[in-house]
C-alpha cells in the first residue's frame, strides 16, 4: 500500500474538484453493463435494456447538470400520441351523386334562362317606350316638312286638288287640351309604316269635312304615342284638323251617362252649344243609338269606323249622315286586348288664307287658347 504522501495516491484518493468529471460520468453505463454481465451471461432483452439504460443515463445526466426533474423521481411524461382520425365517410352512391349534379345543373340552367329572358324583355320595353319614339320623332319631322312644301306648291297653283297618297301625310291634327304645341301629321293608311310616322287615316273612311265618318288610328305607347292621352278627353273637347285649305273643328260627343240629360248640360256649358247627342229620341232604332263620346270595344269590331258607327249595313243616305270623326287606339295602356274609340262631331270650319292667322287664330275663335 503506498504511503499517504505518495503523489500518485493523492491524485486517486484526493477530492480535487479541478479534475475533469467527463470520464467519471462516462463510466456509469459501463458499470451498468458490468452488473448485467455478472449474472453469468447475457439474458433475453439485455441488449434492449442496455439501450434503454443508456437513455435513462442521459436523462440522469440532465438532472445532474440542471437539477432534479420537475416531475419527481417516479413520474414519467407520457409520450405524445397521434390525434385519432375521424371515421371515413362511406362512399356515396354514384347514382345519387349523379342525380344531385343533374338537378343542380338543371336549376342553374333554368335560372340563367330566366335571367336572360328578363334582360331581353327589359331591353324590348326600353326599345318600345323610348327608342321607337326617337325614330318616330325624326320621321314625323320629315313628314311635317314635306307636307308644308306640298301645301305651298298647292297655294301657288290655285284650284289644284291632290288626293291623299298611301303612306304620305295629307293633314294635321291638333288637340288643344293636350297642349298648344300638340300636333301630328296624318298619313294615308293605317299600316305599320304609316303609324310609325304618326296617326293614320282609314282609307275607306270619309275625308275631313265630308259627310260620314273621318276615322284615324294612332299608337298609344311607343312610336311617338300620339294617342297616349286619348282617355283624358271629355265631352265637348275640341279636335282640330288642318288640311291644305281648311281648319275643321270637331268636338267630342257626350258620354253614355250624359246622353239622357244632354240638353240641360248643353245649356250650362258654352263649349257644348253646337254638340248634339245624335239622337232625336230614346229609341234603339236611331242610326246613332250606339255612338257615344267614348267606347271600349273588341279589336275585331271594325264597324266602329263605318260611315254610321256600328251600323256597317246602314242604308242611311250620305246626305243624312253626320259629319263626324272617330279616333281609335289600343286599350288598356301597354296592351292591345281592346280598342278605345273616341267619337266627335264637326261643329265649325275656318278657311285658310294669307291673313287668316293660322292655328292660333282658330284657338282664339273656339275659346281653347288656354286648353279646353
Amino acid at each position: 500500500m503506498p504511503a499517504r504522501d505518495d503523489p500518485g495516491a493523492g491524485r486517486i484518493r484526493g477530492n480535487d474538484l479541478s479534475e475533469d468529471t467527463t470520464e467519471t460520468m462516462m463510466m456509469r453505463p459501463v458499470r451498468s453493463q458490468g452488473r448485467a454481465g455478472s449474472s453469468g451471461g447475457p439474458r433475453q432483452g439485455d441488449h434492449e435494456s442496455a439501450l434503454s439504460g443508456g437513455d435513462r443515463g442521459g436523462d440522469n445526466r440532465g438532472r445532474d447538470e440542471h437539477g432534479p426533474d420537475e416531475h419527481g423521481p417516479d413520474e414519467r411524461v407520457a409520450p405524445e400520441r397521434d390525434s385519432p382520425r375521424p371515421p371515413e365517410q362511406p362512399p356515396q352512391d354514384p347514382a345519387a351523386r349523379s342525380g344531385g349534379g343533374m338537378l343542380a345543373r338543371s336549376v342553374r340552367t333554368m335560372g340563367e334562362l330566366f335571367i336572360t329572358l328578363g334582360i331581353v324583355t327589359l331591353l324590348f320595353v326600353v326599345y318600345e317606350l323610348y327608342i321607337t319614339n326617337i325614330f318616330s320623332a325624326a320621321k314625323q319631322a320629315q313628314a311635317d316638312e314635306s307636307l308644308s312644301d306640298r301645301w305651298q306648291q298647292q297655294d301657288e297653283q290655285r284650284g289644284l286638288h291632290v288626293d291623299p297618297v298611301d303612306g304620305e301625310a295629307f293633314a294635321r291634327i291638333y288637340i288643344p287640351s293636350f297642349g298648344a304645341d300638340y300636333n301630328f301629321t296624318i298619313q294615308e293608311g293605317v299600316g305599320a309604316d304609316a303609324l310609325e310616322v304618326g296617326p293614320g287615316h282609314y282609307e275607306n273612311s270619309a275625308l275631313p269635312g265630308d259627310p260620314g265618318n273621318f276615322a284615324v288610328a294612332g299608337h298609344r305607347v311607343g312610336k311617338g304615342a300620339p294617342f297616349n292621352d286619348l282617355d283624358l278627353l271629355d265631352s265637348c273637347d275640341p279636335v282640330v284638323i288642318e288640311t291644305s285649305s281648311e281648319f275643321y273643328v270637331y268636338r267630342v260627343l257626350p258620354m253614355a251617362d250624359e246622353v239622357d240629360d244632354w240638353q240641360q248640360t248643353k245649356e250650362s256649358r258654352e263649349e257644348c252649344e253646337n254638340v248634339s247627342s245624335l239622337r232625336s229620341s230614346q229609341s234603339d232604332d236611331e242610326p246613332y243609338a250606339e255612338t257615344f263620346g267614348r267606347r271600349i270595344v273588341d279589336p275585331g269590331l271594325g264597324s266602329a269606323v263605318s260611315a254610321v258607327p256600328y251600323q256597317p249595313q246602314s242604308s242611311l243616305p250620305k246626305s243624312e249622315q253626320v259629319d263626324m270623326m272617330t279616333m281609335t287606339t289600343c286599350h288598356p295602356q301597354f296592351s292591345a286586348a281592346e280598342r278605345m274609340i273616341i267619337h266627335a262631331e264637326l261643329v265649325r270650319e275656318f278657311e285658310k288664307g294669307p291673313d287668316s292667322g293660322g292655328y292660333k287664330a282658330v284657338l282664339n275663335e273656339i275659346g281653347a287658347a288656354g286648353g279646353r
